[in-house]
């Protein structure tokens, strides 16, 4: 397997369950968190893109202890995720103001944490549709984009509006090779993901094992079609693991299963190495070049 493998979509830690009235959505179990990230190191992984943003239940102070504990690089982010889940100060802000606190995060720090942001993400838009404060949002952060250079990384609800999101970010002026389009995995539509891939822009086979919303054969022969027409290096792998369900120990796939399982499908199916070493390593490497 390979060193410096870089898990682009994950959450360390993440509360989502006010919102959706499940304790599950509560992803704050350290010690069983702790031990799937020291086997990732075991098998190759050297970072984290952690894409709790604002008003998700970010706290860096757990983030910063498994880090310590586990030897991985935990890279941050700053942003706003989607309704329903947006803090008061999303809708009581200006875009201005918005775009100046991720700004801030980005190059002064957060909360007094020590950490910068590396990115801005996780920022999503509904299904089918982007609610009059997404594109706020989006607008928002499309500015502290064109004023740091930072990466930005969004979310797709089943995998839909990407085209969208990145027409905003086109005509805001937006590097779209700095841009990473989250979920495409579960679009189920091969011929959209090569029109996101077509942008220049980088897109996430992120959401690798779960299997109710996409079973992974269909992930990976779509992964064969991208490799066919040479665009590997704009794919980048993850899991997106959001609740206790999620980790191994309580029956989820848990973080490993994209080493342990999925790759090696994806070589068996035809997928070539050199692409899994681009979508594993490779990618994240450019994508998040001054944290390599």
């Amino acid at each position: 397997m390979w060193q410096q493998i870089t898990y682009a979509h994950e959450h360390t830690t993440i509360d989502l369950s006010g919102v959706k009235k499940d304790a599950d959505c509560r992803l704050d179990e350290f010690a069983q968190t702790l031990a799937e990230f020291k086997n990732l190191k075991k098998l190759g992984v050297a970072r984290i893109i952690d894409v709790t943003a604002r008003g998700m239940g970010r706290n860096l102070a757990y983030v910063q202890k498994m880090s310590e504990a586990s030897g991985l690089k935990i890279l941050v982010s700053t942003g706003y995720y989607k309704e329903p889940f947006l803090p008061p100060e999303v809708y009581e802000l200006s875009e201005q103001e918005l775009a100046q606190i991720m700004i801030r995060e980005l190059t002064a720090g957060i909360e007094g944490s020590g950490l910068k942001a590396s990115l801005i993400g996780e920022i999503g838009t509904s299904q089918g549709q982007m609610e009059p404060v997404e594109r706020k949002v989006f607008r928002a952060a499309a500015r502290a984009h064109l004023e740091t250079g930072a990466p930005l990384s969004t979310h797709t609800t089943l995998g839909t509006l990407g085209l969208e999101q990145l027409q905003l970010f086109k005509e805001m002026g937006v590097d779209l090779t700095k841009v990473y389009i989250g979920h495409v995995d579960l679009s189920h539509d091969v011929d959209y993901i090569l029109r996101l891939l077509d942008t220049g822009a980088n897109v996430g086979f992120d959401t690798v094992g779960k299997l109710k919303y996409a079973p992974d054969t269909e992930r990976i022969q779509e992964l064969l079609a991208i490799e066919q027409h040479g665009l590997t290096g704009q794919v980048l792998l993850s899991m997106d693991i959001t609740r206790k369900s999620h980790l191994k120990i309580n029956g989820g796939p848990g973080y490993a299963y994209l080493l342990e399982n999925f790759v090696p499908a994806a070589l068996k199916a035809g997928v070539s190495r050199e692409a899994c070493e681009q979508m594993l390593v490779k990618n994240a490497q450019r994508l998040y070049k001054e944290e390599a």
